[in-house]
């Protein structure tokens, strides 16, 4: 399914336009393909453009865009990425609280307290015997 359109009326410089004129006798294109084309070319530029990425990123996070221009402008998997980066800078990281405070060593390994040895240095030193 085709694409709506919009028409857009501008004034550009004589000069302009009339070599644009030229290159469309050249290519046997339209005019209006020609600008659309050098306008695609031109977005496409400018999403690759770092300085242009972070300016775009700041007016996301500022609130001055919003997700759906990002997704026309980036892609959707990068407006995403912005998108999930935003929700976690808004996000207060959670504290776990215990009401009754930390249980002892005693209570919480039920009076057996295990001891932490390093199995792997027993194990390499069995391996270098063998």
């Amino acid at each position: 399914m085709a694409e709506e359109k919009t028409r857009i009326d501008f004034n550009a410089p004589k000069s302009l336009v009339e070599r644009a004129d030229s290159v469309v006798d050249i290519l046997d294109i339209s005019r209006t393909r020609l600008l659309i084309d050098a306008l695609e070319d031109e977005l496409e530029a400018l999403a690759d453009d770092e300085a242009f990425r972070r300016r775009l990123g700041d007016a996301y996070y500022d609130g001055r865009v919003d997700y759906k221009t990002v997704e026309a402008i980036l892609g959707r998997e990068e407006a995403m990425r912005m998108k999930l980066l935003e929700a976690s800078i808004d996000r207060t990281p959670a504290e776990p609280q215990l009401a009754d405070g930390l249980p002892s060593d005693e209570s919480f390994y039920d009076g057996d307290i295990p001891e932490w040895r390093d199995d792997s240095s027993s194990e390499s030193e069995d391996e270098s015997r063998a």
